[in-house]
C-alpha cells in the first residue's frame, strides 16, 4: 500500500472510530494509553560509583511505564516477555530530572510492543538530553494467568504510523533471534 493509500486507510479508521463505539472496532488509539512526561528527580542514592544515575534503577522504572502503557491499552493484566535494543546513549547526572516517556508501538494477538525513552533535563541550565531508549514487549493475562487477546493499535500520527510498521520488522527480528538460539541449545527437532 503506498502512502496515499496508508492515509485512506487510517481517514477511514478514524472516521469509523469515531462513529462507532471502540469495542465494536477492538482498537485503540496510541493516545489513550500514552504516558508522555512522568517526572524523576536524581538524588545521590540514585547513583552510582561512577557518579552517574544507576542503570538499574532506570531499567526499573521503565519497566513501571511500560507495564502501565501494556494494562492501559489491554485493560488486563500483563507481563514483561522481553526487553530490547534498550540503548543508554548518555549519562544522567545528580540533580538532573528524569523525564520518562511511554507508548504502545504495535498490538498483536495476545503480546504488544512497547517503546520508552528518557530524557535528561538539567535544572539550573534547562538543557534537555535524550538519554535511552528502548522496546519492551507485554503479554496481557487472562483470570487463569493464560494469554488472552489485545486490542489492536490505531496510529494517528506519522511517527505513530512509523513506530507501528517499524514494530513489526522488530518483531520478526525478536522470532529469527529465538528461533536462532533453539537451535545452538539443540531445543528444536
Amino acid at each position: 500500500m503506498d502512502l496515499r493509500g496508508c492515509e485512506f486507510f487510517f481517514l477511514v479508521l478514524s472516521f469509523l472510530n469515531k462513529r462507532f463505539s471502540m469495542s465494536e472496532l477492538r482498537g485503540k488509539w496510541v493516545s489513550e494509553s500514552a504516558i508522555h512526561d512522568h517526572a524523576y528527580k536524581v538524588f545521590p542514592n540514585d547513583l552510582n560509583s561512577n557518579g552517574t544515575v544507576f542503570g538499574g534503577m532506570i531499567m526499573g522504572i521503565l519497566d513501571r511505564i511500560a507495564l502501565v502503557v501494556a494494562e492501559r491499552h489491554s485493560e488486563k493484566i500483563c507481563v514483561t516477555v522481553s526487553v530490547d535494543s534498550m540503548h543508554f546513549l548518555a549519562p544522567a547526572e545528580r540533580g538532573d530530572i528524569l523525564i520518562f516517556k511511554g507508548s504502545i508501538n504495535r498490538a498483536w494477538t495476545t503480546s504488544m510492543e512497547i517503546g520508552v525513552k528518557v530524557l535528561a533535563e538539567n535544572y539550573h541550565t534547562k538543557e534537555v538530553r535524550h538519554i535511552l531508549s528502548a522496546y519492551f514487549t507485554f503479554v496481557a493475562l487472562d483470570d487463569k494467568r493464560r494469554p488472552s487477546a489485545v486490542p489492536a493499535v490505531i496510529p494517528e500520527t506519522l511517527i505513530e504510523r512509523r513506530r507501528y510498521e517499524e514494530a513489526e520488522i522488530r518483531r520478526t527480528r525478536r522470532k529469527a533471534d529465538a528461533e536462532e538460539r533453539k537451535k545452538r541449545r539443540g531445543l528444536t527437532s
